[in-house]
Formats: C-alpha cells, sequence, structure tokens
C-alpha cells in the first residue's frame, strides 16, 4: 500500500512540477474549487470543457480532481466515463485531453473496482495518441495482478469491457504486456500473451516483441525461443529486427551460439528474412567460442543473402580455420569472399 501511495504521488506530480511552491493554504483552497469546477461540469454534463479546466488550474495537485467520482454508484459513474471518454473524441489538437485522459487513468485504476472501466479510459487514450506517464505500468500492472489472483481468466477480464460498450484490442493488449514487463511480471505477460486469443485480440509482433525482449533483458533464452518460434509458426508473423537482434544477443551473451545459428536457419526456412546486423552478431559469437567452421558457414549463408561480413570479422575466419587446419575450407570461404569483390 506505501508503494501504491507514493506512485499515486509521483504520477501526479509528473503534471505539477510546481508542487513544493505552492503555499498549503492556497494549494488546499485551489485544489477543493478546481473539483469544484470539475463537479459541477460533469454534473451540467460539459465534459468538454474539463480539459481546458484542468490545463488553465494552477491548482497545486495532492489529489486526483476526479475523487469525487467514489461518491457515486458504480452505473453511474461508468455512465459518466464513458460520456466524457466520447466527448474528448473530437477535440483538437488531441494533447489538450492528454492531462484529462491521465487523471481519469489514474482514478480507475486506484478504484476498488478498476475493471473493465481503466481498461476503456486507456483504450481511449492510447487511440487519441496520447501517452500514458511512466507511472501508469505500475499501477496497471497492480490492479491487473489483483484481478488475476482472483481466479478471473485473461479472456475474462478483458471481455468485461464489452459489458460497458467497449471491446479489447490488441492496442490495449499490447500496453498491459509492456506494463507487466516493465515490472518484471514476465510470467503473467505470458499468461495474458496467450489469453489473448480467447478475448478476439489476436497477438501481433509488437505483442511477441514487447515479452521477447524483456526475457532476453534478464537471458531466459529457453522462453524466449519457445515464443519466438510460437509467433512465426503458429500465428504466421515477421519478427522485427529488433527483436531478433536482442535474442540473438541473449544467445550469444548466454554461450548458446549454436542455439543462434539454428534460430537463424529456421527464420530462413520459415520464409523471414535475417538482417545484417544478425549475421555479423553471431559470426562474432561463433568466434568468441572459437567455432571457426560454424562462423564460415554463417558467412556463406550470409553472403547468399547478399550481406558480406566486415573485413575484420572475414580475416578472423581465414585465419580461425588456418589454424584448425581447415585450409581448404579456408581457400572456398576467400575465394567466396573474393567472388564478392571484397
Amino acid at each position: 500500500m506505501v508503494m501504491v501511495a507514493m506512485m499515486h504521488y509521483r504520477f501526479l506530480l509528473c503534471f505539477r512540477p510546481i508542487l513544493n511552491r505552492c503555499p498549503l493554504g492556497r494549494s488546499v483552497s485551489s485544489l477543493q474549487n478546481l473539483e469544484q469546477a470539475v463537479r459541477a461540469e460533469v454534473e451540467a454534463k460539459n465534459y468538454i470543457k474539463i480539459p481546458e479546466l484542468l490545463i488553465s488550474s494552477d491548482a497545486c495537485q495532492i489529489s486526483n480532481p476526479f475523487s469525487f467520482f467514489s461518491s457515486f454508484p458504480q452505473n453511474i459513474r461508468v455512465q459518466i466515463v464513458d460520456e466524457m471518454l466520447q466527448s474528448l473524441i473530437p477535440i483538437r489538437p488531441r494533447s489538450k485531453a492528454q492531462l484529462t485522459y491521465s487523471y481519469l487513468l489514474s482514478y480507475t485504476l486506484q478504484s476498488s473496482h478498476p475493471f473493465p472501466l481503466a481498461l476503456a479510459v486507456l483504450q481511449r487514450t492510447l487511440r487519441s495518441g496520447c501517452v500514458p506517464v511512466p507511472q501508469t505500468h505500475v499501477l496497471l500492472s497492480s490492479a491487473w495482478l489483483d484481478q488475476h489472483c482472483l481466479s478471473h481468466s485473461v479472456a475474462n477480464i478483458l471481455l468485461q469491457m464489452q459489458s460497458i460498450g467497449y471491446h479489447p484490442d490488441c492496442g490495449t493488449c499490447n500496453y498491459l504486456l509492456s506494463s507487466l514487463c516493465a515490472v518484471d511480471q514476465l510470467e503473467e505477460a505470458v499468461k495474458v500473451l496467450r489469453g489473448m486469443g480467447g478475448a478476439g485480440c489476436i497477438p501481433d509482433s509488437s505483442s511477441y516483441g514487447a515479452v521477447i525482449g524483456a526475457m532476453c533483458r534478464v537471458r531466459k533464452t529457453a522462453k524466449a525461443l519457445d515464443l519466438m518460434k510460437q509467433m512465426v509458426v503458429q500465428y504466421g508473423l515477421t519478427p522485427g529486427q529488433g527483436t531478433l537482434v536482442k535474442l540473438l544477443a541473449a544467445l550469444r551473451a548466454n554461450r548458446e551460439i549454436w542455439k543462434a545459428v539454428e534460430m537463424i536457419e529456421f527464420l530462413e526456412k520459415e520464409g523471414n528474412s535475417v538482417g545484417f546486423e544478425s549475421y555479423e552478431l553471431v559470426i562474432e559469437g561463433c568466434l568468441e567460442k572459437r567455432e571457426y567452421v560454424l562462423a564460415a558457414k554463417v558467412a556463406t549463408g550470409m553472403t547468399e543473402r547478399g550481406f558480406i561480413p566486415y573485413i575484420r570479422v572475414r580475416q578472423k575466419i581465414i585465419e580461425g580455420l588456418a589454424s584448425i587446419d581447415e585450409w581448404n575450407l579456408a581457400c572456398a570461404v576467400r575465394q567466396r569472399f573474393a567472388a564478392l569483390k571484397s
């Protein structure tokens, strides 16, 4: 609870950097006036005026201006937030609604029943082009874990959005995945990734990329390899070059260079392109382990794709093959490089 309270404070502080310079009396007074003004606009259904109120207010926020929502019954609260979200859609520039979305998201995520309303607010935030503040990752992950611990399945939690007129989408799920990964809840992220389809959200390359990247960061390469193969075989997705580089770099760091080579071969067999950086990374990993024959094999495959290793790497391959008496292979590889006018 202490951590959540601190994150709430930091969440609000990022919008009001002048907090520490405001006299306490003025802060309380300004806050009360702002909340009263916002409530008046809500009760009058003049939701379109709320973004301007929040932007122009000089109140030093130590509380959420939508806190008064807690006094409303749940069904009324959902109706009001829904109407507010719909009213924000035509606002231009869209960034004008950033503060409103942020406060709504903060309030809903910390309410006693965050879902499905918080997911609806998150979806509208993302679709508007606004980016939630970083602290949202912690609040969203905490709320999600609390709900999932109550034995609600991933699909059921997401499908609750339909009860208030919204539908789960890949963008919302991907933000949830990135949030869980940001707080190192990687196993939970995998559960969400595998449960998205049950809610009609077919994972995309970004979905897998977020989780694979997080797995690679902590060198959980076995799980990352499984996810990479799953995205390619089961969903026919093409992994981003950045995601592939992260996976190959993690395999190299773990000295699992044979698995890195096998991954390149797997992707090529499945018709996926492999970039120069990936080839170069794997060849250098082979050289580090003195797997010179393997390095020559990867380099040859690399040239067949129109790439050629850096000159320093080419020299190391030839010298390495010569050092293990693989003269014939060394000559063949040298001729291959020469044929490409390198």
